[in-house]
């Protein structure tokens, strides 16, 4: 592996700042719907809690008291476009970590307001300013289009970090570590210091970087043929052959390692402490395409493929347990959340599963948008509430309430957007077509009291 390094240092460590959701996970707040902000009646609607309040603004409160406890502030927010660090001074997280215990009581109902009431005012065109971007259009306040790269309130750009020269295809923060690591199709990734922003390292690695994931100090990256993985903590430096053709898609789960390719195969390694290497265990054959998304949660490994199909393993056996196909085109991205799991497809849709009582999971709602949906991402807001990063193939990510599926926000990108990664404090990452990564802060919007 060739490691050039630029210099630079820091003194900060971060620790672990993203914990992937998983079943049995929960969150602190049941609210999950958009409250307006001049909210003055202290009373939970009833409707609300039934599921059906297509009220906008509703007087009553959409959320069951008391209130989410407050979420640890965050060093240095705001402003666009400053080349300066992006680190906070804490390692807040999802409020449903790993193993975790909670007193989560599930009573908010189902996914979805009727209507699909939005929480986010619409503008005449939610395109991007073509003339701003170059800085030079002559309307200003009067332009007809955006002149910013985000729609809503609560969450700002905090920097621009440029230097890939295509496509980001990943996004990981180690645990232990004061940087953080972008893959790219131009074969490269690069380590940026998160105090200054500036990229101190380029490791070359000879072939399109198709994901890449941390566990722990470990960073796992899917290459054509083979996995690299390497220990930011022990410099150790591995080679995982195995695959055939690129490697789409990466997850750990019960200390196993999940990578789907090319050709339709998931393969399995397991960690041996005694050599402190990764074992070939098996590879899972059942998909017909590409395995170009995997998850793990509820002592499940959801994958999804070009096939349109996803399909259940049992992480004890691994052996296909069910396979769902109510996807038309190919299923991008899947994310897991309380009990449920979450698909986004080219197909343009959300799709939420949900267990029957067989044990089988069955869609129990569809959310659908204009355009094909990429990838998904889960984070919560600086009040608790659990919050669904989406991005479509025309350039944007959406922002949604879980589980109202309201919009609360929207950004946008010179192209499509391939890679959505939270941090620490409220902060998130998304990486598009150029090759530009973008640093994005969630902030407490203000509320007006009489």
């Amino acid at each position: 592996m060739d490691l050039d390094y630029n210099g630079g240092n820091t003194t900060n460590t971060n620790k672990r700042v993203f914990h992937r959701l998983g079943g049995g996970q929960s969150v602190n707040d049941t609210s999950n719907q958009h409250n307006h902000q001049h909210q003055q009646n202290q009373k939970v609607c009833y409707h609300w809690r039934a599921g059906k309040c297509n009220r906008f603004p509703c007087p009553f409160l959409h959320r069951e008291l008391p209130a989410p406890p407050p979420h640890a502030s965050v060093n240095g927010g705001g402003g666009g476009g400053a080349k300066r660090g992006f680190a906070g001074n804490d390692s807040s997280s999802f409020s449903g970590r790993r193993g975790g215990n909670s007193n989560y009581s599930n009573s908010w109902g189902r996914f979805g307001n009727k209507g699909d009431v939005r929480g986010v005012k619409r503008v005449s065109v939610e395109k991007v300013c073509n003339f701003w971007v170059q800085g030079n259009c002559s309307f200003g306040d009067k332009c007809r289009y955006l002149h910013s790269w985000s729609l809503g309130d609560g969450f700002s750009l905090v920097t621009q970090l440029e230097g890939h020269q295509k496509v980001i295809s990943g996004i990981a923060l180690p645990s232990g570590s004061d940087k953080l690591y972008t893959g790219s199709k131009d074969e490269t990734v690069r380590v940026w210091d998160c105090q200054s922003g500036q990229c101190t390292g380029v490791i070359n690695l000879g072939g399109e970087v198709g994901c890449m994931i941390s566990e722990g100090p470990w960073i796992f990256v899917g290459l054509p043929n083979v996995v690299k993985a390497w220990n930011t903590q022990t410099n150790a430096d591995l080679s995982l052959n195995g695959p055939i053709g690129q490697v789409y898609a990466l997850v750990v789960g019960n200390d196993l390692l999940f990578a789907g390719t090319q050709d339709g195969s998931i393969l399995v390694w397991k960690f041996n402490a005694a050599t402190y290497n990764f074992e070939p265990a098996v590879s899972l054959k059942d998909h017909k395409m590409a395995v170009v998304s995997l998850v793990v949660g509820a002592n499940r490994l959801y994958s999804g493929s070009m096939d349109h199909s996803i399909k259940v393993w049992s992480l004890e056996t691994l052996q296909c347990i069910q396979t769902l196909t109510d996807h038309t085109s190919v299923v991008m991205s899947l994310l897991c959340w309380e009990q449920f799991l979450l698909s986004c497809s080219l197909d343009q849709t959300i799709k939420a599963w949900a267990a029957t009582e067989s044990g089988n999971l069955k869609v129990t709602f569809t959310h659908n948008e204009e355009h094909g949906l990429l990838t998904l991402c889960g984070m919560h807001d600086l009040e608790g509430k659990p919050v669904l990063l989406c991005s479509s193939n025309d350039n944007s990510v959406h922002l949604y309430d879980l589980p109202s599926f309201s919009e609360k926000g929207k950004m946008f990108a010179k192209q499509e957007i391939r890679a959505i990664q939270t941090g620490p404090g409220g902060l998130f990452f998304t990486g598009d077509g150029t090759g530009q990564v973008r640093v994005w802060n969630s902030v407490a919007v203000p509320t007006t009291t009489t």
